[in-house]
């Protein structure tokens, strides 16, 4: 089976060519190779795809043609990928309180507040 084909009926990727996309940018490998789109996967083989930050590695269990249900797809392979590390930029962000009672925010205000909230330059 195609490597592009199963990362996307198994739900790695929302679509067969954002799959197809990912394996010719050299972000997907079979076995510590790089994959091609065509490149073969067959049972037990490793397969690491590289989405964002993130390294996912699955142990292929099986070969499934089509895209299935999510829980299905969890069955189809051994998800062996190390935990995702904390990271500073996901906290949210303090944004300063106005007084209880001071009233509606002026224009000057509401500017502020809203290139603190980074919705406008």
């Amino acid at each position: 089976m195609r490597v592009d084909k199963w990362l996307w009926s198994v739900r790695v990727f929302k679509t067969r060519t954002q799959a197809n996309t990912a394996c010719t940018e050299g972000r997907v490998f079979v076995n510590d190779v790089a994959a091609k789109p065509s490149t073969k996967v067959g049972l037990g083989d490793e397969v690491r795809a590289k989405r964002r930050e993130r390294t996912y590695v699955y142990v292929v269990k099986e070969t499934i043609e089509k895209r299935v249900s999510a829980p299905r797809a969890a069955e189809c392979f051994d998800d062996k990928s190390p935990p995702p590390e904390p990271s500073d930029h996901l906290v949210a962000p303090v944004f300063a309180q106005r007084d209880r009672g001071a009233g509606r925010p002026t224009k000057r205000d509401r500017r502020q507040i809203d290139k603190l909230r980074g919705r406008r330059s």
